[in-house]
């Protein structure tokens, strides 16, 4: 049986890292993908040395053309699974947030992706029952206070898996994405302006949990997967209640 292929972008750390983990510890081969090319080359001597890796800005646009043309030599023309899980997340008052940092979110959470995914397709319509898999987020279930730009790019995210698994069902291509909630990563810990729903919330989720649940999503046809009973629950309460609940809710937990 050959070898299943896994893409990671974002493979240097955190999320990334723990899936390239729990992926290869099921056998399958990975390319991994990070702005910090020493992080990748440590975590593919950590999972034994015989992966593909690469240091890549993933707005570089002929970068990743070149890094995915290198990806393919390496993976036979196959790819199973591209996991789009580089971003990067800025909290704090919109207005006071650089424009630079606010364009920042959007070019790396939402138009790199794009890019990747689009410049990714030729293998992944080679390779039956091909699936993406995007990392999308909680806050892109409702708006959310203090994280602006980073919701309008998990919104962008979520639309963005729901039109290309419709559109890709003729190439036998699932997309889906995942929605967690708080994760226990240095994006949001070293984060300098303390969010009041964080406090209220919490954060109760590792990188690994979500590893898991990636593995567990792409053995699924779920389209989007929210992450933890916590958030889980909103969702579920979403469906049968009117959004002025939702929007209520979100705003008293953030309520300064």
């Amino acid at each position: 049986m050959m070898q299943k292929i896994l893409l990671i972008t974002g493979a240097g750390a955190g999320i990334g890292a723990a899936t390239a983990r729990r992926f290869a510890r099921k056998g399958w081969r990975l390319g991994l993908i990070d702005i910090d090319e020493a992080a990748v080359v440590a975590l593919n001597e950590e999972l034994g040395g015989q992966h593909w890796h690469r240091g890549l800005d993933v707005t570089d646009r002929a970068a990743v053309r070149d890094a995915l043309q290198a990806f393919g030599e390496f993976a036979g023309g196959q790819l199973d699974l591209l996991f789009n899980c580089a971003g990067i997340l800025r909290i704090g008052e919109f207005e006071t947030i650089p424009a630079e940092e606010h364009r920042r979110i959007m070019e790396i959470n939402v138009i790199a992706l794009m890019d990747v995914t689009q410049q990714a397709f030729p293998l992944l319509k080679t390779t039956p029952g091909a699936r993406v898999i995007n990392m999308s987020s909680a806050s892109a279930l409702y708006g959310t206070p203090y994280f602006a730009s980073y919701s309008a790019s998990k919104f962008a995210v979520r639309g963005l898996t729901e039109a290309l698994n419709n559109e890709w069902k003729e190439h036998d291509i699932t997309v889906q994405d995942m929605m967690p909630p708080f994760v226990k990563t240095k994006m949001l810990t070293e984060q300098t302006f303390r969010a009041p729903i964080i406090d209220r919330l919490g954060v109760n989720l590792e990188p690994e949990d979500i590893a898991e649940a990636v593995w567990k999503a792409h053995q699924g046809n779920e389209v989007h997967n929210p992450v933890s009973l916590q958030f889980k629950s909103l969702v579920f309460g979403s469906k049968w209640l009117p959004n002025a609940f939702t929007r209520q809710l979100i705003g008293l937990i953030s309520k300064r």
